[in-house]
């Protein structure tokens, strides 16, 4: 990658994300501070006989996801059909509306006006949310998308933490807290509109599409327009998974403070804290550890921190002292024991973020633009039945006389079976973990002129053939999946000839040897390139034995012949002598740290060569100086 570039954190110094950023902080605070103030003023202030304090929290919950149910669908073809700029000022009107009604309803004390307008504001977050996450991959380019992923994420539930503690220490205020929390959620309201004003033009991506207004016809015709890409409808299910494991922790933290970790409300709130800035962290640490493009081998490492540390949550949470008193915050954490409990919470809620954002970034890059909101909106719909279901699986554990602990523990193992699950059915995921594993943690791996590697349509990357990974490290290099020519042969190495099945390559033989197998592998070829993917080849036609470019085969112009498309010519530098590679007598893999540890290798990419100015003697010369840069 060129190193040439800017931090995530310069867009907020740019107007297509900034005005954008704050707007959608704004709102999420303001809907946490409402709910969270709304919960304390009916639990602790204002008994009303049919809203118990019991479940008082479950009911505000409840109502505000049920929009996402409901208009989820109608939400998506909105921002299909509309400027999404237009639709943001909107839906921010709105939210000063409703956030109008609720004042009136907490300084009169109404728990019916502002159940209501726990319904309105759920409505606002429904009619927001497709529009957030389509509005990103119009303004921002395939190497920002994680970025500006991480970034939203990170200022979501860091708005969900100021929100929920405002909303706290204001309604508790003696005398005056209903009138400040009023008076907040309106000027918040406000302050968002006048960011709205400034998100620049976002124009329709479907004008013409007739708006039905049926949710649940809608929702089915969404779901299957998910399901025309394999990648982005798991990434779908990946995502309303994380809501589940999620909710199940976020909803038990009152409980597991009180009666496990023995504390008061702010040893809760502290659990709350740490998960945000664990979420926040993560999120981050998306753009650094993908170095800039949509990398989603970072979801297995998300997936296994998930597991590990809501398995360690659950053995760390037992055997801890119990005082004669509830423990306040000072004392809580001065307490030894706790700070691995504090410890794994933070690194679960890292794990979540590096699951999270990269899957958002993949369904952006990955749906057509054309009905991208709609899908986002499919996406919404399950995250609510998810979240919902999540629900139900804890209390039903509670009921049937688990421990909150036990509730954790389950929640890691099944999240390691549907990590397990969601890999084995997309490999690309598991592949892209295996490219992360070899680049970042074999070689000290550096990559130039990746820009060159297009991140929509077909084209051929054309690189020398220097090791058993070279394919490994290109799939590292690349800003989505290639599809690889191979010797047939490689497929019979352990490992990695199964890594290589996985990743759909296509094995060649020798036209002579096996001819079958020789026009086969040349049809497959037409086909990924006119079904608009990357289709890797090796020219050289072997891995070099004496770590110099050879000639180049006639294979690649016989595909460009049949399906032109541009060539990018890659150099693979530094591998030579490598573990991978051939040195002693022919052979490799025979001397594990042959150059020592970490050992600088990198991929070098060039402008892309349009298929009729294609020449094996022109691609070498160009593929050599790259080599020698």
């Amino acid at each position: 990658m060129s190193q040439s570039h800017t931090s995530q954190f310069a867009l907020l110094t740019q107007r297509r994300f900034a005005p954008f950023f704050w707007t959608q902080f704004l709102g999420a605070g303001n809907d946490n501070l409402f709910k969270f103030a709304f919960t304390v003023l009916v639990t602790y202030q204002v008994q009303v006989a049919w809203l118990p304090p019991a479940v008082a929290g479950l009911a505000i919950g409840a109502l505000f996801i049920l929009p996402f149910l409901l208009f989820s669908a109608t939400s998506g073809q909105l921002a299909d059909k509309y400027d999404k700029a237009r639709l943001i000022r909107f839906v921010k009107s709105l939210e000063i509306a409703i956030m109008a009604v609720a004042g009136i309803g907490f300084v009169t004390q109404q728990v019916a006006v502002l159940l209501l307008c726990v319904f309105l504001m759920g409505l606002h977050s429904t009619l927001f949310g497709p529009v957030k996450y389509a509005y990103l991959p119009q303004h921002l380019s395939e190497r920002e998308l994680t970025g500006g992923n991480g970034m939203v994420e990170m200022g979501t539930f860091v708005a969900i933490l100021l929100g929920n503690v405002a909303g706290g220490l204001l309604i508790a205020m003696p005398g005056v807290g209903a009138q400040y929390v009023a008076w907040a959620c309106f000027g918040l309201a406000v302050l968002g509109r006048v960011t709205a004003q400034r998100v620049p033009v976002s124009p329709a991506t479907d004008p013409a599409l007739q708006i039905n207004w049926n949710p649940l016809s809608e929702t089915l015709r969404n779901l299957r327009l998910a399901r025309e890409s394999v990648a982005v409808f798991r990434s779908i299910l990946g995502i309303s998974w994380m809501w589940f494991f999620g909710a199940v922790f976020l909803s038990q933290f009152p409980s597991f403070a009180k009666e496990v970790l023995h504390g008061n409300e702010q040893v809760a709130s502290l659990l709350l804290v740490v998960f945000s800035v664990g979420i926040g962290i993560g999120s981050l640490l998306c753009e650094t550890l993908s170095r800039r493009h949509v990398e989603i081998g970072l979801v297995p490492v998300g997936a296994l921190g998930m597991s590990v540390f809501a398995i360690d949550l659950y053995f760390a949470s037992r055997g801890l002292p119990q005082p004669a008193v509830s423990y306040t915050l000072g004392s809580f954490v001065a307490q030894p024991g706790h700070v691995r409990v504090l410890l794994d919470l933070l690194l679960l809620s890292l794990s979540a973020g590096l699951y999270s954002v990269p899957m958002y970034a993949l369904i952006q890059m990955r749906a057509q633009a054309s009905h991208r909101a709609r899908i986002i909106a499919a996406n919404n719909i399950l995250n609510a039945l998810f979240m919902i279901a999540s629900a139900v699986l804890a209390g039903a554990l509670l009921q049937a006389g688990f421990s909150v602990p036990q509730v954790f523990l389950v929640t890691g193992l099944l999240n390691a079976l549907v990590g397990f699950y969601i890999f084995m059915l997309v490999p690309e995921y598991l592949l892209r973990f295996v490219a992360l594993l070899v680049s970042r943690c074999i070689y000290r791996f550096k990559v130039h002129g990746d820009e060159h590697i297009p991140s929509h349509g077909a084209a051929v990357i054309a690189a020398n053939h220097v090791s058993f990974v070279d394919a490994i490290l290109l799939m590292a290099a690349s800003p989505r999946p290639i599809v690889f020519i191979m010797d047939h042969r490689i497929f019979k190495i352990p490992v990695l000839g199964w890594l290589f099945k996985l990743a759909r390559a296509i094995p060649i033989a020798p036209q002579k040897e096996d001819p079958a197998t020789y026009e086969r592998a040349f049809q497959e070829a037409q086909r990924v390139l006119r079904e608009g993917d990357l289709l890797g080849i090796f020219p050289e036609g072997a891995i070099t034995r004496d770590g110099t470019l050879q000639e180049f085969k006639g294979g690649l112009m016989k595909i460009l012949q049949a399906q032109p498309a541009p060539v990018v010519p890659v150099a693979l530098q530094n591998l030579w002598g490598s573990y991978f590679s051939r040195v002693e007598q022919g052979t490799a893999m025979v001397r594990p740290f042959r150059r020592g540890v970490f050992s600088r290798v990198g991929v070098v990419a060039g402008p892309a060569m349009p298929a009729e100015t294609v020449s094996l003697d022109g691609l070498r010369e160009r593929v050599g100086r790259l080599l020698a840069a």
